[in-house]
C-alpha cells in the first residue's frame, strides 16, 4: 500500500514510522525541510508526497491543524485518486468534516474523519514511534454513521496500528465530548501552573503534581487553534468548571466543613461511577 502522510509531528511521524515499519512505501510532506530529509534518513519516509506521488496513494493521512489540513486538501483534491482512503487525524472534526465531506464526494475519494486518542506532552517528530498507538482507542467520525463498509475499510487501512478499540460518532458528538476528555485537562493544567506557589513546589510535589501538571507543557499553537474551533463547547465546560469550584471556595471562605465534605464526596463518587 502507498500511503501519503500530510505533517511529520508526533503523530504524523509515528504513523510514518508504523506503515513504514509494516512494509508500506510511505511518502510525506513537512513544512519542514529538515525534518523531510530526517524523516527519509530514519526509514520512516521513502519519499516527498508531492504532485507526482499523490496521485498513486491509497491511503493519505492529514495530520495538520485542522484548518491547514481542510485547506491542502481543498487545493489537491483534484489529484487525488477516487480509489484513495482520505483520513484526518486532528483534534477537532467539526469543522474539517464539513469542508472535507463535500470536497470527497465531488472529486469522487472517500473522505472520513479520524482521531487516535494517542499521544504525549511532547511534539515532534523526534519523539514519534511505531507503537504510539498500541493499544490505544481510535475515533472515527463517517459521513454517514450506518456505512459499515466504510468503518471496515477505515480499520483495515489502520490495522498496522494496533489500535485497541474503534468507535464511530458524529463530529458534533465528538467535539462536545473531546472538550471534556482532551481540550478542557490541557486548558486546567496551563492555567493552574501558573500559581506563584509553582516557582517553589520542589521538595513538596509527588504524584498528584505530576499528575495534574503533565500536559501543561503544551504546544500552545496548536492547543489555541483546537480551542478555539471548539470554542462553544471548551465555554460550556468551562462555565461547569469554574460554578464547581466556586462551591468549594464558598464552602472554605463560610467555614463550612460539612459542605466540602459532601462536595469532595460527591466527587468521588462521581469518578467512581464513570471509571468505575
Amino acid at each position: 500500500m502507498k500511503v501519503g502522510i500530510l505533517g511529520l509531528g508526533l503523530i504524523g511521524g509515528s504513523m510514518a514510522r508504523c506503515f513504514s515499519k509494516a512494509g508500506h512505501a510511505v511518502y510525506a510532506f513537512d513544512t519542514n525541510k529538515e525534518i523531510l530529509s530526517f524523516s527519509q534518513l530514519a526509514g520512516a519516509v521513502c519519499g516527498v508526497m508531492n504532485e507526482n506521488t499523490t496521485p498513486h496513494c491509497d491511503l493519505i493521512l492529514l495530520s495538520i491543524y485542522p484548518d491547514s489540513s481542510a485547506a491542502w486538501l481543498e487545493n489537491n483534491a483534484h489529484l487525488i485518486s477516487k480509489n484513495c482512503l482520505v483520513m484526518d487525524l486532528c483534534g477537532t472534526k467539526e469543522n474539517i468534516c464539513s469542508r472535507c465531506f463535500p470536497l470527497a464526494e465531488k472529486h469522487g475519494f472517500t473522505f472520513i474523519g479520524g482521531h487516535p486518542m494517542a499521544g504525549s506532552h511532547f511534539s515532534g517528530f523526534k519523539y514519534s514511534r511505531s507503537n504510539l498507538f498500541q493499544g490505544a482507542p481510535m475515533v472515527l467520525c463517517p459521513p454517514r454513521l450506518d456505512d459499515m463498509q466504510l468503518l471496515d475499510r477505515a480499520k483495515q487501512a489502520l490495522s498496522c496500528c494496533g489500535f485497541g478499540q474503534f468507535s464511530a460518532c458524529t463530529p458534533q458528538e465528538h467535539d462536545r465530548l473531546i472538550a471534556f476528555t482532551s481540550q478542557m485537562p490541557h486548558v486546567l493544567s496551563n492555567a493552574y501552573i501558573k500559581s506563584p506557589t509553582a516557582l517553589s513546589h520542589r521538595g513538596f510535589s509527588a504524584g498528584s503534581y505530576k499528575d495534574l501538571t503533565r500536559v501543561a507543557w503544551l504546544n500552545a499553537p496548536m492547543w489555541a487553534e483546537l480551542c478555539m474551533e471548539n470554542r462553544d463547547n471548551m465555554i460550556s465546560e468551562l462555565d461547569t468548571y469554574i460554578h464547581s469550584l466556586c462551591a468549594y471556595r464558598d464552602a472554605l471562605q463560610n467555614r463550612d466543613i460539612h459542605t466540602l465534605t459532601d462536595l469532595l464526596e460527591e466527587g468521588r463518587l462521581r469518578k467512581e461511577e464513570v471509571d468505575g
